[in-house]
């Protein structure tokens, strides 16, 4: 058998809305894989993201006054191009270019003519994010253009890689613009499989018979699928995070993905030995004396700590089950412990909530609870809250003698919400088991970064990550530290029921089962870590170097 060798490039430039900018998902994806990219490309790595911090600190990015001068001196400022040069303030310090986009919006018309004209792109129905976006990748293009023209030449082997519809403008322009760069396309979710599952519409039954551009238009998102569409169809190579995101592609937008980019993780900020053991007993007693000041009980450490967390997509991250699945807990024969479940999903939030204050300062043990004892920061929004109103229609109440009790905690987790004031990854350690029972899920980086946390998780094979787990050899469900659940459009109530009974099963556990448990879901994040995951991509340039070959000398 012959094994071809694989091309590698010589320099990479990367752009995503998340580069420095701390948003969803794919700020996780790029700023864990740099690390592994960096020790073998070094400063030949580059990163493009949108300046917005304009006039504020951002404090993922240090700017450099040395980096590449005389590039910034002789052609960026003589191009009108507003860069700021630096290094990504994440393990690895990779090189940062942000860009300033805004004096762009002048020549937009011209912008979106050119990109009909060589690509069928269709930015008549542009709204919202669309115009925002498109003109920080035509900047990006501009920039990584001005780069390659003063410092490369025709010999270094060039890989541009797009994240989302959102940098899809970068990769046409570039191809025209400087057609010796390689373009390499990733789609993390497609926008109408994510408007379709968003908008309570049978994704998977159904997935075979939706027609993405009849989609767009029903759904309003014309623009948006038509830039994703057509740069997934030009570019060198079209990749996306998932064997189920994969499916969607070939249904939506009518183009398999070249190769699947699974997304990985780096365990570097995961404490060990003491330290790990020491934070888990802190966050266990913080969440403990948050749960028994606001609902006036005495909750111990014997408690099963359960939590979901991630953005606020009630259907698609499944909050919806979850919380069905605990009513339904409520009255489990088999439950023998106390259950204190966490919503911790950021929400519309106010202020966090003074009663609550006042009672955690103080040393007093409360034995009656607070109003609304369900939440720790007040919204803007109380009446209409989803998660609030779903409490109330199942009739949860966190009495005193009921066996679940459920706190939403609607804020991001930065150490400062003036209630937890500890941050997301010193909390998460402390639960015994987390549940992400999405419907919609093109990976799932909440129950990797559980298990890696030494927590065992309930996801479902409508997850990315899921899916994966599912195809590792040696699983055992929960036992093995991943339970993962059969989703589809309709079996909501199966979904609720298969939580419970997990929670229950699980709860039984003795100590060393438990123990053994947690090793499990090491075992699989370790499984999961970029050094396993990196060799897709390498796959990825060298499709993508090849193909542009083939295009030039066409």
């Amino acid at each position: 058998m012959i094994i071809k060798e694989l091309i590698t490039p010589d320099y990479i430039f990367e752009a995503s809305w998340e580069v420095c900018n701390k948003v969803g998902g794919i700020y996780t994806v790029l700023s864990t894989r740099a690390k592994t990219l960096q020790t073998t490309f070094r400063d030949r790595l580059f990163f493009i993201g949108p300046d917005i911090w304009q006039g504020k600190e951002n404090p993922s990015f240090i700017e450099s006054d040395h980096l590449f001068a005389d590039w910034k001196q002789h052609a960026l400022e003589k191009s009108r191009l507003s860069v700021r040069i630096g290094h990504w303030n994440i393990p690895g310090s990779p090189i940062v270019f942000l860009v300033d986009f805004r004096s762009f919006y002048e020549l937009k018309n011209k912008i979106y003519t050119l990109a009909w004209e060589h690509f069928q792109v269709d930015s008549l129905h542009a709204y919202g994010d669309y115009d925002e976006a498109s003109m920080f990748a035509y900047a990006a293009g501009k920039v990584v253009k001005s780069f390659y023209l003063y410092n490369l030449s025709r010999n270094d082997k060039v890989i541009f890689q797009a994240n989302e519809w959102m940098t899809g403008l970068t990769a046409l322009y570039l191809q025209v613009n400087v057609p010796e760069i390689a373009s390499i396309f990733t789609t993390h979710a497609t926008s109408i499989g994510r408007s379709i599952a968003g908008n309570n519409k049978p994704l998977y039954d159904y997935l075979f018979a939706y027609n993405g551009d009849q989609m767009a238009v029903e759904l309003n998102m014309q623009s948006k699928h038509s830039i994703e569409k057509q740069t997934a169809h030009y570019v060198d190579c079209f990749t996306t995070v998932s064997e189920i995101t994969n499916t969607e592609c070939k249904e939506l937008l009518d183009k398999e993905a070249d190769v699947v980019l699974m997304n990985g993780f780096e365990d570097d900020f995961v404490p060990k030995g003491a330290t790990f053991t020491g934070k888990r007993k802190r966050a266990r007693a913080a969440l403990l004396n948050v749960a028994n000041n606001l609902l006036g009980t005495d909750l111990d450490n014997d408690t099963l700590i359960i939590g979901t967390s991630g953005r606020y997509e009630y259907k698609n991250k499944g909050i919806d089950v979850f919380l069905e699945s605990l009513s339904r807990l409520e009255h489990d024969k088999n439950l023998k412990k106390n259950v204190l479940a966490f919503i911790n999903v950021p929400a519309w939030v106010s202020e966090a909530r003074e009663d609550l204050k006042t009672r955690l300062k103080s040393k007093e043990k409360f034995t009656t609870p607070l109003d609304v004892p369900f939440i720790t920061h007040w919204l803007h929004n109380m009446n209409e809250d989803r998660v609030l109103s779903m409490l109330k229609h199942l009739g949860m109440t966190n009495s005193a003698n009921s066996k679940v009790k459920v706190i939403f905690v609607p804020c991001y987790l930065d150490g400062k919400d003036g209630i937890m004031n500890k941050e997301y990854y010193d909390l998460i350690l402390g639960q015994d088991l987390s549940v992400y029972p999405s419907y919609y899920e093109p990976w799932g980086y909440t129950p990797l970064e559980s298990v890696a946390f030494r927590v065992p998780t309930i996801t479902t094979d409508l997850a990315g990550f899921g899916l994966w787990v599912k195809s590792l050899h040696n699983q055992h469900g929960i036992n093995s530290g991943v339970e993962v659940l059969h989703r589809s459009d309709h079996n909501y109530s199966e979904v609720a029921d298969a939580i419970k009974e997990t929670i229950s099963f699980f709860s039984l556990k003795t100590e060393t089962e438990v123990k053994e448990i947690r090793k499990g879901a090491v075992a699989i994040a370790e499984q999961a870590l970029w050094k396993h995951f990196i060799q897709y991509y390498y796959e990825a340039y060298d499709i993508a170097l090849r193909n542009a070959e083939k295009r030039q000398s066409n």
